[in-house]
């Protein structure tokens, strides 16, 4: 019987490719996570935020596979470890065992630790069966703060509610993430599809808390102009090959990437709506 609920959410989705197979499973798995987080009482004092959420909980044609997590206020003594019973748990029900691990930041390469501030706890949950797969999770503790939350029901693998960031505010961590993300030969694909969802679904731009995420990664202020400034350069200039070929295997319809250019995605930067300024 313990395996009939993981089995029927995975039922839910494509698994005709491997890649396909792989994305399914992580999708399961982070929802399984978060139920296990929802008994734990952690969505009392924190939100889910970033590319998965939006993929859960706003239907994101595309796949991710690290889960970010805020604290709702600043606390130096936060201890994730008292949440992973509750995980370990709730993955024992549908019949899986799973070991979680605080990775130790002195190991992270100059890729992974390029958008980590110090006060951001990572931990892996990974699995015992699918040794592919590993879950990372980052919490903030000391977060960037003026967002907004909202609550989220997930049916599976029971009711639930999730606490995550209302969409103005995924749209301004998103923008943070695309224009600072320091990582110099690299681009993630993944920031500018979800831009381009953002867009697309008429989602306006918290320029509040954006302007705090600025100021508390990058020790600056920032004003409206100067940032849609830093955007367009970053759009125009980036290797739009490099873009899709880092978001294609994530992604359900790869023809929907065929009208990407420089070009596009600056004409893009021209309908953001912007609040709060």
């Amino acid at each position: 019987m313990t395996n009939d609920i993981y089995d029927s959410m995975l039922s839910a989705y494509d698994l005709s490719t491997e890649q396909k197979k792989r994305n399914a499973i992580f999708e399961v798995n982070q929802q399984i996570i978060l139920a296990g987080l929802y008994n734990g009482g952690f969505f009392n004092v924190a939100a889910f935020y970033g590319g998965t959420c939006l993929r859960i909980f706003h239907d994101l044609q595309r796949f991710s596979e690290d889960m970010d997590f805020s604290l709702l206020a600043p606390d130096d003594e936060f201890d994730f470890k008292k949440y992973f019973q509750p995980i370990i748990d709730e993955f024992a029900v549908v019949g899986r065992n799973v070991e979680i691990k605080k990775k130790d930041k002195k190991s992270f390469g100059k890729v992974e630790s390029a958008f980590l501030k110090d006060n951001t706890d990572v931990y892996d949950i990974s699995f015992r069966t699918d040794k592919s797969i590993k879950i990372k999770i980052e919490v903030d503790t000391q977060p960037p703060l003026k967002f907004e939350t909202e609550q989220k029901l997930l049916l599976q693998p029971h009711s639930f509610m999730t606490r995550c960031f209302v969409l103005p505010d995924l749209f301004a961590g998103k923008m943070h993430a695309l224009v600072y993300r320091a990582w110099k030969n690299r681009v993630k694909g993944r920031d500018w599809y979800d831009f381009e969802w953002y867009v697309r679904h008429n989602v306006p731009l918290d320029f509040k808390h954006l302007a705090e995420r600025v100021k508390q990664f990058n020790n600056e202020e920032i004003d409206m102009d100067t940032f849609i400034a830093l955007l367009k350069e970053k759009l125009s200039t980036a290797n739009i090959n490099q873009v899709k070929n880092d978001v294609l295997p994530f992604v359900r319809n790869p023809k929907e990437l065929d009208i990407w250019s420089n070009d596009y995605f600056v004409q893009l930067a021209d309908m953001i709506k912007i609040i709060n300024v």
